[in-house]
This record gives structure tokens, sequence and C-alpha cells, in this order.
């Protein structure tokens, strides 16, 4: 059984090439199509065992069209809506601002990324999906009998897309994902504990991932919590990759956004070329990363990517830009010049291109250190493995306050118990401002805003304070 019908690209091309005809015929001076056809099976796991198997898919294709600096947008699944769908977007357009210089960005030739297709996924079908399912059941149990999946799932998934544009961008393609997650639980003697892990790649998973196991360690290590202070104090905090990474790409990603640093939206506005993280520490934008799950060869506009630096050795160096966020901000005279940088992402055929980031990195030149070695540097203080409320973090003050129950207390460089729950508050900008870690092993993880997250463990040694319950 293959995933993905063998002319999916090919129909999907052709059914640009029919709407950028219509576009023409109606005289549109400028128009871009964009189309995706996605197909997929998933398997719900829920009290322990499988609840729902579904499969499918869904597609169709996206319009805008610009003619005097003004744009519309409109999105359609059947073409014989198509002429409709383009009167929609260019009635939109004749009410929407028009934005001086705001034109669609030219043809340029783009290299291939490798990594994002996968055949070895086209072949797995429900019942593949099914048997994984057992073995991840299985594996849960063995490692502790009272351990239940009580929440989760797996699926993979093939998706064609296009591009086709009045400018002479025309590209197509398939890209490939395989994804687990489980929320672990055990209940025993009057107390209940769980822990939520997940993972997800362009290529075919293990038949166990790791973060099965990760999981269970985590509900086991958060059992029996112990009595600290429960008086509100700064304290170094090592948040783990899973923690750390919803508060990243809560506020990060957003601040490094060149429209919402030139209108002072960002906690970095103002700071381009200043010192803004601890000197070691560097951001990168790869957005031709081998195997990226966001990465590809042109961005939501058929622009090309590139790799790019963003912060170098603590430094703010660069910005990210797509085509009417650049004209928008240079017509309205918050900067002399931008263009876009090939950083426009699109949430799928049915919305517009917007800025944001792909594959965000955050690396440092000084050698990282294990988890044990973090610890030790740390000597007194947390570790904190999961947030709840990350999505309330203020991504202009870089402020937020966010509670947590998958923490631990460390005393003396070790571990001596799980704290049942805490408030954890501070600023991230500050915080990653000045003696920081990185641990050594970096983990993909999603993201609030857009693209996906690189990160280690992260030791954050100033500006935390954990309130204990």
């Amino acid at each position: 059984m293959n995933l993905l019908p063998d002319d999916a690209v090919d129909r999907i091309a052709e059914g640009c090439r029919e709407i950028g005809t219509l576009c023409k015929n109606h005289g549109i001076e400028q128009w871009e199509i964009v189309a995706s056809q996605s197909y997929g099976h998933s398997i719900d796991i829920e009290a322990g065992k499988i609840s729902l198997a579904a499969g499918g898919g869904e597609g169709g294709y996206g319009i805008r069209v610009v003619e005097d600096g003004r744009f519309g947008y409109a999105y359609l699944v059947d073409l014989g809506s198509a002429d409709y769908a383009i009167q929609q977007a260019r009635d939109i357009a004749k009410v929407s601002p028009s934005v001086a210089g705001f034109t669609l960005p030219s043809n340029q030739e783009a290299e291939k990324v490798n990594g994002l297709f996968d055949k070895n996924i086209l072949d797995i079908g429900p019942e593949d999906l099914l048997e994984q399912a057992d073995s991840i059941l299985s594996e849960v149990a063995s490692l502790d009998e009272r351990a239940v999946v009580t929440g989760g799932g797996l699926g993979v998934g093939a998706s064609a897309g296009a591009i086709l544009s009045s400018e002479g961008i025309e590209s197509s393609g398939v890209t490939t994902s395989h994804g687990i997650g489980v929320q672990v639980s055990i209940e025993a003697d009057g107390e209940l504990t769980s822990s939520y892990e997940g993972e997800s790649s362009r290529k075919r998973l293990q038949h166990v991932p790791d973060c099965v196991s990760v999981a269970v360690d985590w509900a086991q290590k958060t059992r029996g919590p112990i009595e600290v202070n429960s008086e509100a104090h700064d304290t170094p905090v090592l948040m783990t990759s899973e923690g750390f990474s919803p508060l990243f790409s809560m506020v990060v990603p957003s601040a490094i956004r060149g429209d919402r640093l030139v209108r002072n939206e960002s906690f970095w506005s103002g700071k381009q070329g200043e010192m803004v993280l601890a000197q070691h520490l560097s951001l990168i934008d790869d957005g031709r990363l081998e195997g990226g799950k966001s990465a590809s060869a042109r961005d939501g506009e058929g622009v090309p990517t590139r790799r790019q630096t963003l912060v170098e050795q603590g430094r703010l160096v660069g910005s990210l830009w797509s085509t009417r966020d650049a004209a928008q901000q240079v017509a309205e005279g918050r900067i002399e010049h931008a263009q876009t940088n090939g950083c426009a992402v699109r949430g799928g055929h049915q919305s517009p291109p917007s800025t944001g980031c792909s594959d965000l990195q955050m690396i440092s030149s000084v050698k990282s250190s294990s988890q044990e070695a973090l610890l030790e540097r740390m000597e007194e203080g947390y570790i904190v493995h999961s947030v709840m409320g990350a999505h309330t973090a203020n991504p202009t003050s870089g402020d937020f306050s966010v509670t947590t129950s998958t923490l631990l207390r460390v005393e003396g460089g070790e571990v001596i118990g799980p704290v049942k729950q805490a408030g954890l508050s501070g600023n991230l900008a500050k915080a990653l401002s000045n003696d920081v870690h990185l641990g050594d092993e970096v983990r993909v993880q999603g993201s609030y805003s857009s693209g996906n997250m690189h990160l280690p463990d992260v030791l954050l040694m100033q500006g935390l304070r954990i309130n204990p319950v």
C-alpha cells in the first residue's frame, strides 16, 4: 500500500497552472498560487488501549493576488470554484491598504534540501501502526507494571506541495513525517503522576522510540514529593529541552522578526549590533537543515531559503523578513531598507504567508556539559521538565509566569527528590543574557510560534524565581 498516490504532485501542479491561466485571463497584475495535498494514517491511544484508527487526506489551493501594492487572499478545494476564489481575492485586495513598493518576489534558483522525504514511510499502513502501538503499550508495561499510556497516539503522513507565480516561480515536491506522543501515568498508593513525551521526524522512527522510556522515567521520578521551603525565592533552574522549549518558542522567534523589531514590539528592539545573549551563545535559523522538520528549498513565497546567523556570540546581527512585512515597514518609514531573506512561512494553503523561523538553533562556543556536570555547577536549585501556561508569556517583554508539576529539587549538586508543584516566573531575555550553560544533547521540539526548536538542556543561573506549592 502506498500512502501517497503516484500522481499527487502532478495533479496539484497542474491545478496551479489552471488557476494561473485563469488569473492571466482576468488580467491580474501579479498572482501566486500555492497547493497542498496531505495523506496520512493515525492511531489514538486512551486509557491503555487503542481507541481510534483513522486515515484520509486533505488539501486545496491558495490564491494571493497583488495589484498596486494591495493584496487579497482566498482559498479553495475544488478547481471548479477557482473563478469565484480569484474574484474574492481581488475584491479583498481592492479594499485592503496599499503598501508602496510591495510586489511578489521574482524567481531565483533554489538548491534541493536533503532528508525531507523517506520512501519507507510511504509503505507504512494502518496495520503497521497498530503493531507499533501494541509494542509501545507492551514496552510501557514492561518498564513499570503500574504505568499506563493514558493518552497520545502515533501517525505517519506524506504531503505534496506546489507553488506557481506570475513572476516565474514554479516548484513542487513531497515531504514525509512520522510522529509519536505518549502520556504515561502511574496511579498507585493514592498518588497520580504522569509525563508526556513525543518525537517526530521526516524519517521513519524506531519501532519503540526513546521518548517512551523517558515518559515512564519521569512518571516514576516525580513520585513521592518531598517537603521544601514554600517561600518564593530566586534560584538557578536547569530546564530540560522539553521544559525550556515552550517558553523559548513563545518569545524568541517573535523577538527576531524584523517587523516586530522595528515596531518596538520585541525585547530586542533598538539593540541591533548590541549584546542580547550571553557572550558564548548564538542563534541560527537554518531553512536548509538536512532533515529539518521546517526546512525546504524555498520558503512560503517561493524565495530560496538559507542558513542565517541572527545572534552571533551574544550580539544581535540579523532578523527575519518576508516580502510584504519588509515592504510595509519601509513604506511606513520605520526602517530605510529591508527585503525578504527567505523567512516566509505558511500554516497551509488556507492562509497567506507571514514572517517566521524554520529550524532555530541555540548553540554555544563553549563546550557543552552533561546533565551531571550542569547539576554540579548549579549546586542548589531545581530541574524543570515541563511547564503549563507558556502561551501566556509576553513576547514583547520576555516576562513569563507558569506552573510546573514536573520538577526535582537539587541540593549539593544531586537530586534529592521531586516537588509536588511550583510556580516559575522570570524574564527570559534577562535569564539568557548572563551565566547560561548548555547541555550536550540537542533535541528537536515543536513551537508555539513557527518552525522548530533545536535545544539542549539549559541551565539558567539568574533571572528565575520558584514558588513551591
